[in-house]
């Protein structure tokens, strides 16, 4: 199943719970902008785009990635998660993403600037503070968002600080930006464990993906009450049923780049690790990771999705069967683009915000949205899942604005 049908797949369960009109589920569907290019770097040529799912609450927000294996199928997911990300959040945002197909591992910086820079030229003219702002997502930073910025001011040949955030803090970013993805999943995380009154046992951790969400909240986890037996990245991983030694894990990451050859902690496959035995099992690498051929064997109580997608539609179903709680992508690691709006609302307004105000509003906002969806799913009496809550709660608003603007009857 490609990871946009996934999509369809879950808003026709929604048809009947929500009493979706076909029609409305069609627009909903149906990104409002495509815009496509093809990059020449070099004398190499990289498919990009970028693409806007809905702006009934606001421009498009989304990140931009580099990675080869992006398509049009995963960015137009990517950005109608966004638009329900930023919808359940409360966020005066649209959703949008792009993305670049091409490996940034084989290529240098100067290289990575080019291609940054190549982006803006192709769609600088639907970019803007009060059109489209991208952000950083998987294998960019702040440093790409510094080149796009560069390039995108050059080009309208103004100053528009706003039109893109996780900037460098010199350049009009926010501190908090650079962990708060992992930040928003962790109060998540804590939130979900008092409501279920076991935030005091020492609960066991396994972590797929160890880049600047994985390795971020692994480090906060560590620091809590929580024993990490498992982490991997894209070259392979570890176990230790006596627990990791995140620190030690960090520094040696950030020294050789990878964390299988950490210690002398015992191996681990990908799959072993989805399928450890663990109290909560978190995803942070990318979609479609815990599928129908590996659900059953999946032996975790909760699952928190840092990742986009990593859960398949099928795969729900089996896991809600089995009483395995999944935290969505939706809401664990919406973390990232709230802080981007504190940036955006900064960059606007020329308001510097105290940073202790914005650390206790954005905790408010993580801890209040897990409520919500929480409470939402009591509302059912625990017949849905956290995914189908979040959605009923997301879609409902898009759904009335968009019908408050005349776009829907």
């Amino acid at each position: 199943m490609s990871v946009f049908q996934n999509i369809v797949s879950r808003l026709s369960d929604l048809k009947g719970l929500m009493k979706l009109k076909e029609d409305e589920i069609k627009y909903l569907l149906e990104p409002q902008k495509i815009s496509s290019a093809t990059l020449k770097v070099d004398g190499k040529k990289f498919p990009a785009w970028r693409i806007i799912s809905n702006q009934a609450l606001g421009p498009g927000k989304g990140g931009v990635r580099f990675h080869p294996g992006v398509c049009e199928d995963e960015v137009k997911s990517l950005a109608f998660w966004m638009s329900l990300k930023n919808s359940l959040l409360g966020l005066p945002y649209g959703g949008a993403k792009g993305g670049v197909q091409f490996n940034p591992k084989e290529h240098d910086e100067i290289f990575l600037e080019k291609v940054s820079r190549a982006y803006i030229d192709s769609f600088y003219k639907v970019l803007g503070q009060d059109k489209d702002i991208p952000a950083p997502d998987v294998y960019t930073n702040s440093q790409t968002m510094a080149w796009m910025l560069d390039q995108y001011e050059k080009n309208i040949g103004e100053h528009q600080a706003g039109m893109i955030t996780g900037k460098p803090v010199e350049l009009g970013g926010i501190t908090l930006r650079s962990d708060a993805t992992a930040k928003g999943a962790y109060f998540v995380i804590s939130e979900l464990t008092k409501t279920l009154g076991i935030e005091d046992k020492e609960l066991t951790v396994a972590i797929q993906g160890f880049g600047n969400a994985g390795l971020n909240i692994a480090k906060m986890m560590y620091d809590g009450n929580f024993k990490i037996v498992a982490v991997n990245d894209s070259k392979g991983g570890i176990y230790n049923q006596a627990g990791i030694n995140i620190t030690e894990l960090v520094k040696f990451k950030e020294e050789y780049g990878v964390v299988s050859a950490f210690s002398d902690h015992q191996a681990i496959s990908n799959d072993e690790l989805l399928e450890s035995e663990v109290d909560i099992l978190i995803l942070g690498a990318l979609e479609n990771q815990i599928t129908k051929e590996n659900a059953e064997k999946i032996k975790a109580k909760y699952i928190v999705e840092i990742a986009n997608g990593p859960t398949s539609y099928e795969a729900d179903k089996i896991l809600f069967e089995k009483g395995i709680i999944v935290v969505p992508d939706i809401l664990a690691n919406a973390g990232g683009v709230l802080v981007s709006y504190f940036e955006w609302s900064q960059n606007r307004t020329g308001n510097i915000l105290d940073e202790e105000y914005l650390v206790k509003l954005f905790k408010n906002k993580m801890v209040q949205s897990f409520h919500n969806v929480y409470n939402k799913y009591l509302d059912f009496d625990k017949k849905i899942d956290l995914r189908t809550s979040a959605y009923i709660i997301a879609l409902d608003k898009i759904i009335k604005a968009e019908k408050l603007r005349g776009r829907m009857r």
